[in-house]
């Protein structure tokens, strides 16, 4: 069963939230960041992209990047643009998009679940990124970044939470400008904090990451890294806690640069050996499992994966999976996609258009529209203990970076 723990945020003044929060730090570039922080000298991109406040000649993983993330998080802190709450409070994180709403519970997990795979995980990290984190953590004290955890659902802790948001106002209602709805509530109350700690003990097996694996890794490794110099933070990192049935996977979705030396009519010959191919009209965004949406030289089609083209096994039956194997390495040669640079991904959230986009203006040979990862089809594939292909769930919407940050460098009582 898994240990979760409430800790002391260190979080934004109320009417300082809508201000301080910003979008993940993996999901903008450093000149993207820059821009959405113009103007605003309280949003947490100063601490999660501190190089936007270096020249930009910077390197980005260069020691002065970290350094500056320190001094901005000091100096949040110092203004009173963010403070320690007195006592450790676990929070209830609501988020609400297009009118679907999801609820989850910020805490603290255990690296120990994490470290005795208590904590599923479903694809591979790259060590670049893992050491990016590391760095960021161990110099600034604090895990700004959420990971975002799922977990089946339990009556009695959907009822707990529920009830709490009924009978209490949150700390934080705002409506960021890309219109979610992110509000937050406390739970401060010792009775019913050790009740939620013993409802995961007793109820909740296993959990799952969902979005996160690098930071997940990146805690653990920095609290091997500081062995006995650890305090009790380092032994929980930052996490949100999702029941499944409130999960929202979105498309995932893959542009190719080149169609590997072949001429577009030969292309489509070869794709007839394992799909069937359909001409359409518009933009396909599949409505099931192994039917692909196919954007080449301004015609969309349809794709269908022939039978015993896939085997049935948790990774096999992966749409992506039947789409490398019977299409991307065979035909257009991507036989690594963390590695090769021909292949870049789209996240659904940007629309089929983006798709679309990429390829008319000539940066991109193809795009790929694909079905989305449902949950259950995560949940089997971290069960026996395989990974998926990279870049193969996008989970929206996003938790916003800077409400609640865990720090390591104090103990939590």
């Amino acid at each position: 069963m898994v240990t979760i723990a409430p800790f002391k945020a260190l979080r934004p003044e109320a009417q300082l939230a809508k201000q301080v929060a910003s979008r993940p730090y993996d999901v903008l570039n450093s000149k993207e960041a820059k821009v959405e922080a113009q103007g605003n000298p309280a949003s947490f991109l100063h601490i999660t992209k501190s190089e936007i406040d270096l020249p930009e000649t910077t390197d980005i993983h260069s020691p002065e990047v970290y350094l500056k993330a320190k001094e901005n998080l000091d100096a949040f802190a110092s203004r009173n643009i963010l403070f320690r709450e007195s006592k450790p409070c676990y929070y209830i994180y609501q988020l609400i998009m297009n009118g679907k709403s999801q609820t989850g519970l910020v805490c603290g997990s255990s690296v120990n679940d994490y470290e005795n795979d208590l904590i599923k995980k479903h694809e591979f990290t790259r060590p670049e990124k893992e050491q990016d984190r590391i760095n960021h953590i161990k110099t600034t004290g604090a895990q700004t970044g959420n990971v975002f955890l799922a977990y089946r659902n339990v009556a009695a802790i959907d009822a707990l939470i529920n009830d709490w948001k009924k009978e209490r106002s949150p700390v934080y209602d705002f409506i960021a400008d890309d219109g979610i709805q992110h509000s937050v509530w406390t739970i401060n109350d010792t009775a019913t904090i050790s009740r939620i700690t013993e409802l995961f003990k007793e109820l909740v097996p296993v959990t799952y990451i969902a979005d996160g694996h690098h930071r997940a890794a990146s805690a653990a490794k920095v609290r091997k890294a500081l062995g006995e110099l650890a305090t009790e933070g380092a032994d929980y990192f930052l996490t949100t806690l999702f029941p499944s049935d409130q999960l929202h996977i979105m498309d995932y979705n893959r542009v190719i640069k080149d169609l590997n030396g072949l001429s577009a009519d030969e292309f489509l010959l070869q794709v007839k050996n394992n799909f069937t191919v359909e001409k359409i009209n518009e933009a396909l965004a599949p409505a099931k499992l192994h039917e692909f949406g196919m954007y080449l030289g301004n015609q969309w089609y349809k794709l269908t994966a022939k039978e015993n083209t896939f085997t049935t096994d948790p990774i096999g039956i992966l749409d992506i999976t039947i789409l490398s194997n019977n299409l991307l390495e065979p035909v257009l040669g991507i036989k690594d996609q963390r590695t090769d640079k021909r292949i870049d991904f789209v996240g659904g959230i940007r629309g089929l258009g983006e798709l679309e986009k990429r390829v008319n203006s000539g940066e991109m040979a193809v795009a790929f529209s694909l079905h989305p990862v449902t949950i259950q089809q995560l949940f089997d594939i971290a069960d026996s203990g395989n990974v998926m292909p990279p870049k193969s769930t996008w989970f929206e919407p996003k938790l916003r970076d800077g409400l609640l940050t865990h720090l390591i460098d104090a103990p939590e009582a």
